[in-house]
């Protein structure tokens, strides 16, 4: 299937093109909010998800941004020759009597018509506040906001109303979910019902654990999804996570991993020199690796985009990196001696559900994404 990707380089695009590239083959288009090229982009396209949007700004440039981004998929919808499915990223607040709420609304009107006109069909996600790994502070998410002040130790603004939430790779999956359908409609995830004050207090009481390496407790799925929202605040400026170790004449002893009230599986590993582990990335799973004998250099890479974020280690001066989802990862031998790496993750391996998504951190030209 061929998925012509609208705001494709935003909070929620990104995410949903690394989930169509770690669980699907389909070729995806990804077009920027500003790229004029939409009716070479949908010529051939079978599904348009319009994702691109205006959330800040001057009243009128949120309304008619909206507005003008959504008539120009419209527009493209009608001229092609393939009809294509279209799936609109829409939000709670449509049809409130604000700019964005008004917006959203006439984006909504106009998609729904071009899709009747052609003979397609509209897809209407009313998605509820979205948050998740990568949101911008002060601009995606409240979330984004108060996990990188608990990472800097600072207090944030907090008032407090009930809130729902939606983890940002949730709401891409209900996206791919929507790919094959061909009937109109809408579909309302409910999200998870919180609180913005009780937020803060789980993004604080996490930051408290994991300042000294420790592993909050993780005890349902929105403590997890927070938690990794924190670790991605805190990377790659706060790591590798200096772990304190404990010597005497008998030797010496680490704590590898400290979890409070959570699962987990450990293991240990030996590599050669010059053999390379890893080459893979997870969209949910918590991961850390530690070297307890030799040095070693652990690479990362954010899916989909290209630097590269490389941490020497070795046993001498025990530290640990934990994993930020959506990050290819390895760890490679640099010393002419055996390699002893230590490795946790927070849950038990599952291979009906492995959460484990092969690739290397240095690859080749990425076949199933088209370029733009």
């Amino acid at each position: 299937m061929r998925i012509v990707v609208t705001g494709a380089y935003g909070f929620l695009g990104w995410h949903l093109r690394a989930r169509l590239h770690a669980t699907t083959a389909h070729q995806v288009v990804a077009v920027g909010r500003h790229d004029g090229q939409l009716d070479s982009a949908l010529r051939d396209a079978d599904v348009v998800v319009h994702l691109a949007g205006v959330n800040r700004g001057p009243e009128t440039e949120v309304e008619e941004g909206n507005v003008r981004l959504a008539a120009a998929v419209a527009g493209a919808v009608r001229r092609s020759p393939k009809a294509p499915r279209v799936i609109f990223a829409n939000s709670i607040r449509v049809g409130e009597d604000t700019p964005y709420g008004r917006g959203k609304a006439q984006a909504r009107d106009l998609l729904a018509a071009a899709a009747d006109q052609a003979g397609s069909s509209l897809a209407d996600l009313v998605l509820p506040n979205l948050f998740g790994e990568h949101g911008r502070p002060g601009y995606n998410s409240f979330v984004a906001t108060f996990a990188h002040a608990a990472v800097d130790g600072r207090t944030p603004d907090v008032q407090d109303r009930p809130v729902r939430l939606l983890h940002v790779q949730h709401a891409a999956q209900l996206v791919i979910d929507a790919l094959d359908r061909t009937e109109s409609g809408v579909l309302r995830p409910a999200g998870a019902a919180t609180t913005v004050a009780a937020v803060w207090d789980i993004l604080r009481e996490a930051q408290r654990y994991y300042a000294r390496g420790d592993i909050p407790p993780l005890d349902g799925p929105l403590r997890l999804d927070l938690f990794n929202t924190l670790r991605a605040a805190s990377f790659p400026h706060r790591y590798p996570i200096g772990l304190t170790p404990h010597r005497d004449h008998r030797g010496g002893l680490v704590e590898c991993v400290r979890s409070h009230g959570g699962r987990g599986q450990s293991f240990v590993s030996t590599s050669a020199p010059g053999v390379t582990r890893g080459e893979h990335f997870h969209l949910g799973k918590v991961e850390r690796f530690l070297v307890l004998r030799g040095r070693a250099r652990i690479s990362l890479r954010r899916v989909l985009t290209p630097e590269i974020v490389t941490f020497d280690v070795d046993g001498e001066t025990p530290a640990a990196v934990d994993m930020p989802t959506g990050w290819v990862h390895n760890i490679r031998n640099l010393g002419d001696d055996e390699l002893v790496t230590f490795f946790w993750t927070n849950e038990p391996y599952d291979p009906d559900r492995p959460d484990t998504y092969p690739e290397p951190v240095a690859p080749e030209p990425m076949a199933a994404e088209v370029p733009r």
